[in-house]
């Protein structure tokens, strides 16, 4: 009897062909510092919250030495007033006037009058084109308002080694301990917020949709130019 018999020769070539199955042990979602993010706040790996303000800026150079002194010590005391931490970035981006430009071109259809119309044309082209010949960028200022429950604190050295390793445990967190977190941390951005208005600079709480599109330019610089984040109301997650 032939040990090469086509019944086993047969199978020995699907089992060749057949892809390797490996198993998967680990989420992505464990290698990114947060968990979620719902109403107006980022729910981190460890249980805490983060809210983010988008802050006007002020051109410290062109003002007078009276105004830029007025301007540190307002500075100065703005941070003496809070005893948490805060984290300011500062984000360059390429600036994308495509919606501009389809708002010139209609208009430029609108226009009844001839010479407008054509004067809308040119000043459409004009701006195309200066962007084409190089990169303009754009700065945004936010300021990252954390909040830290204080049982976080007084968690012991083998509960933080745990969620330390387990972290998707740790962001299990009820509805009524989210929502007492989040009046905790809404209580901070209101005092960050009346702090910087004293100062002359006006800001902005990020919604739900601006955080998703902070994180999603952050973490995909290059695709976000091609790709930019569609209507997040038209995007169906399953949970």
């Amino acid at each position: 009897m032939s040990i090469f018999s086509p019944k086993k020769k047969k199978t020995e070539i699907q089992d060749e062909t057949r892809p390797t199955k490996r198993k998967i042990t680990a989420s992505t979602q464990k290698h990114i510092p947060f968990a979620e993010i719902r109403n107006d706040a980022v729910i981190m790996q460890d249980g805490t919250l983060r809210s983010a303000l988008l802050v006007s800026s002020v051109n410290f150079a062109l003002k007078s030495d009276e105004e830029q002194e007025a301007l540190v010590r307002g500075y100065v005391q703005f941070l003496n007033s809070f005893d948490f931490p805060m984290q300011i970035v500062i984000q360059s981006r390429r600036l994308r006037i495509e919606d501009y430009l389809e708002t010139l071109k209609t208009l430029e259809k609108k226009q009844e009058n001839e010479l407008l119309r054509i004067q809308t044309g040119e000043y459409r082209r004009y701006v195309s084109e200066l962007v084409e010949l190089g990169d303009i960028m754009t700065k945004r200022f936010y300021l990252v308002v954390p909040y830290h429950p204080l049982a976080d604190r007084q968690k012991s050295f083998i509960s933080r080694m745990w969620e330390l390793l387990t972290p998707a445990s740790a962001i299990k967190l009820s509805e009524e301990k989210f929502l007492e977190r989040h009046r905790e941390l809404m209580k901070r951005v209101d005092h960050v917020t009346a702090a910087l208005n004293s100062m002359g600079l006006s800001s902005v709480m990020l919604t739900t949709e601006a955080l998703i599109e902070l994180y999603y330019n952050t973490y995909n610089p290059r695709e976000s130019l091609s790709q930019p984040l569609p209507n997040l109301t038209k995007i169906e997650v399953e949970v």
